[in-house]
């Protein structure tokens, strides 16, 4: 390994240039003015992945945005399939007067390279192209048989992935999954997650009078759809942080209570955590910790709410309308088929006869717990004890990646989480960034852990 991990530490000044000239592309794939930029990315990446040494790379059509898939097979038969999953795809950048600089022109600061897409996923993405470019260049091959699959939609929903992994369970099979896309507990604290909530994301409309009103000559008289939705919303929780939805917590998974005495060793601290967010204190549901809260228990929040009039000054109406988009974090053993009816029915039942209810089921994904006793978890703690010189953490993380489950389910096989975010790397938020440490690093984890594979 010392050659390649050489290789690797000769090249830092071109893997970053690389980096950086793949997150100048705007790759926003739930905005339909990004198209092109989307499809410029796609074919970027199949540039690098062949200028990587792999010859099999394929740009393949989806009802929605492509799909950059490539195989290398050439380890032999009685060796290690690995399929590495990633996304090119970035969110939108608003509010775009919050960033320090373009979030299209990366730029390095304090340690840290500044970009949409740096941490999600991109940067974390390309760690493992520049990783088998090190293999490709110094041996030749791989210790692994390798497939790749990286997608464009996973932050517009993912609503074509499902589809290609079941219409192509032949081609994609393989013996673990390495997904690099998320985050360690702090800095300097190598973590491997093998926790992950689901999510199910949900819209509401209520609908009063035929058009808007003049709060004047009906205010007082008919229901106002606006202050009806907020009463609806609000009593969705109660005054101990529970969720109000009958039968909602019937299939929680409990935490063990090994895992909530290695949630205490973790260096959690609550200051810190508060002082990050400028906020005075946390709040949750009653019995339970910040980080149990966060990664074990389901969640429901107000994501947006709109109606009526929101510009300059003021215009004294009574909408006809008002939505709200709201999505709730499920964990095991929930799914988003009977929370998404139990939220359906609970609103419908709760609203008053003096407006109609339009509900829409947007998307969802399913909670995971991989199994830490496994050949990939080890390899991979391993590896990222061999390339950051430090025991790597178990925990848990409060987002989704609904892919897991899909390989679960369709490919059989178990997923290896290993990321390298950060929490301060400000994913979905203006200033986005990825530790430059944690890059390099993560190529050469990636790279020690095809090796621990091959074993």
């Amino acid at each position: 390994m010392n050659d390649i991990l050489k290789y690797i530490d000769d090249n830092k000044n071109r893997y970053m240039d690389e980096l950086v000239e793949f997150l100048k592309i705007p790759s926003i794939s739930s905005d339909s003015r990004y198209n092109n930029d989307v499809l410029r990315c796609a074919g970027r990446l199949k540039e690098y992945v062949i200028d990587a040494g792999i010859e099999d790379v394929r740009m393949i059509e989806t009802e929605g945005h492509p799909i950059v898939y490539a195989e290398w097979k050439g380890a032999g038969e009685n060796v290690p399939t690995i399929l590495i999953y990633g996304h090119y795809d970035v969110q939108p950048v608003d509010p775009l007067n919050l960033w320090t600089t373009p979030p299209f022109e990366p730029e390095i600061r304090g340690g840290k390279l500044f970009a949409r897409g740096t941490a999600d996923d991109k940067g974390q993405m390309f760690s493992h192209v520049k990783a088998i470019e090190a293999y490709m260049k110094t041996k030749g091959k791989l210790p692994v048989n390798i497939k790749l699959l990286f997608e464009g939609e996973e932050e517009a929903g993912s609503s074509n992935l499902e589809k290609f992994i079941q219409d192509n369970a032949e081609m994609l099979a393989c013996d673990a999954a390495l997904i690099s896309d998320t985050e360690w507990f702090a800095e300097g604290v190598p973590s491997l997650c093998y926790g992950l909530r689901g999510v199910q994301n949900v819209e509401v409309t209520v609908n009063g009078p035929n058009r808007d009103l003049h709060s004047g000559s009906f205010g007082g008289a008919i229901d106002n759809p606006l202050n009806v939705l907020c009463d609806m919303i609000s009593s969705l929780k109660d005054k101990h942080g529970r969720i109000t939805i009958p039968g909602f917590y019937d299939n929680v998974l409990e935490l063990t209570d090994v895992e909530r005495e290695g949630f205490k060793t973790l260096p959690y601290d609550e200051k810190a955590y508060c002082d990050d967010l400028s906020i005075e204190s946390v709040n949750g549901e009653i019995g339970f910790t910040t980080l149990e809260r966060v990664w074990a228990r389901p969640s429901l929040d107000l994501n947006g709410i709109y109606g009526g009039y929101t510009g300059e000054g003021s215009k004294t109406i009574l909408p006809s309308k008002a939505t709200a988009k709201i999505s709730m974090r499920l964990v095991p053993h929930q799914t988003p088929a009977e929370v998404v009816e139990k939220i359906e029915k609970h609103l419908k039942s709760i609203a008053p006869p003096t407006v109609t209810i339009e509900f829409t089921n947007l998307h969802g994904g399913t909670p995971v717990l991989v199994e830490r006793e496994s050949k990939p978890v080890d390899a991979a703690m391993t590896a990222l004890e061999k390339a950051f010189g430090k025991k790597p953490v178990f925990m848990r993380e409060g987002g989704s990646i609904p892919v897991v489950d899909q390989f679960r389910v369709v490919l059989n096989v178990p997923s290896v989480l290993m990321g390298f975010g950060l929490p301060s790397d400000n994913i979905h938020s203006p200033n986005e960034n990825y530790s430059v440490e944690n890059y390099y690093g993560g190529i050469k984890t990636s790279a020690l852990f095809l090796d621990e594979m091959s074993k």
